[in-house]
């Protein structure tokens, strides 16, 4: 797993969440009872709001969208394959 240079310990803590977010989501065909998914997203939302306004903007956009694979790939060095988005340049 690669991270960020100077990633912060709400970053890590997102990035934790976010592969639990796609573990979930994996098992949810096969796992029973069904991963609870709100626990995750309340998770997700509870770290964004602790990052700073100083943070990436990249990732503060990607998180304030629900675009969790692409901030996943951002806290993991890969930015460089996420497509673009329909949205307008930040």
């Amino acid at each position: 797993m690669v991270y960020l240079l100077a990633v912060t310990a709400t970053e890590q803590s997102l990035l934790a969440t976010l592969l639990d977010l796609e573990s979930a989501v994996a098992r949810m065909n096969t796992a029973a009872p069904k991963p609870d998914l709100m626990l995750i997203f309340s998770q997700l939302d509870l770290l964004t709001a602790q990052l700073p306004k100083s943070a990436a903007p990249d990732l503060l956009h990607y998180l304030h969208k629900k675009s969790y694979q692409k901030a996943r790939l951002f806290l993991q060095g890969r930015d460089a394959e996420n497509q673009a988005g329909a949205c307008a340049p930040r």
